[in-house]
């Protein structure tokens, strides 16, 4: 579906401005007024969009991390309805925590959640704290997390890139580049922002980056920083979900039932069951095995 006469002629003011001036300000500012208009346009509605606690976007933007949108649209309410609050969470038993998360995958991120809802209630009085520094004291919070949860949750300007940004600068800054670092990208990315308005300019990039992958062969394959996703059929990963949802289930297992039902071979079942140990999912007792 062709862009409207009037996003096109965006487009063709950005491309004057990259020429006449290369990668700076006024391409900058040209490129702001593309991302403004489509997103004013075809903007998505998220129901983490539609609110400003910063609980809610908090756990949306744990959640973004590493699940597509679509099925984050499906959980996020559950996860919301089912804990409302850092304290509903901050008390979460594992069980209980993991049959929510179901599905979403990269289960660590649940423990962190819960770890990071605790230091909130703990050692933040149960507000979340408004700086990229504070919130990167939190379990799983890196600086990327951090930054998009202080624009989203309080409107600051800060500046991140994550893979719909990277896409969206590659494609109009870097068309015939390859091996385009984070470290390029990252100026144009604060020289782009609005920062009377980032919390809308952050959603409308993302939109932006989200519609480029469908329409074009994905930019993101010339960043630097670019690596193939790995099989998810046989992985570690995959047999460590079998092995939670097997738990979840049935409450508790022997070693060699485990690994029949989840259809490991048990030398490599072992060892991912003392990495669950270690990492605060499961505990063993009498030689059986249940989540902590």
């Amino acid at each position: 579906m062709p862009f409207s006469d009037t996003h096109a002629d965006y487009i063709r003011q950005f491309e004057r401005a990259l020429a006449a001036h290369g990668r700076g300000p006024e391409a900058c500012a040209a490129l702001r007024l593309v991302i403004c208009h489509y997103f004013r346009h075809h903007g998505r509605q998220m129901a983490w969009r539609e609110t400003e606690d910063p609980y809610h976007i908090f756990v949306s933007e744990v959640m973004l991390q590493q699940t597509q949108v679509e099925r984050v649209q499906v959980k996020y309410p559950l996860f919301i309805e089912r804990f409302p609050d850092f304290a509903s969470l901050a008390a979460a038993g594992t069980e209980d925590l993991l049959a929510v998360w179901q599905g979403m995958g990269y289960n660590r991120r649940a423990l962190s959640l819960r770890k990071a809802a605790q230091m909130v209630v703990d050692i933040y009085g149960g507000a979340l704290p408004r700086t990229v520094e504070d919130l990167q004291t939190l379990p799983g919070i890196g600086r990327a997390t951090a930054s998009s949860i202080a624009a989203f949750a309080f409107n600051a300007p800060t500046v991140f890139i994550e893979t719909n940004i990277r896409r969206v600068c590659i494609h109009f800054f870097f068309r015939d580049s390859t091996d385009v670092t984070d470290a390029e990208i990252l100026p144009l990315v604060a020289m782009t922002l609005d920062r009377k308005h980032p919390r809308e300019f952050y959603w409308g990039i993302m939109d932006y980056g989200t519609m480029l992958k469908k329409r074009y062969p994905n930019p993101n394959r010339r960043s630097a920083s670019y690596a193939k996703q790995t099989k998810f059929e046989g992985s570690d990963r995959q047999i460590r979900g079998k092995v939670l949802r097997i738990l979840l289930k049935t409450g508790r297992h022997d070693p060699s039932s485990l690994f029949r039902e989840a259809g490991v071979d048990p030398e490599k079942g072992e060892a991912i069951l003392q990495k669950l140990i270690s990492e605060g999912f499961v505990a063993e007792e009498d030689g059986t095995y249940r989540l902590r």
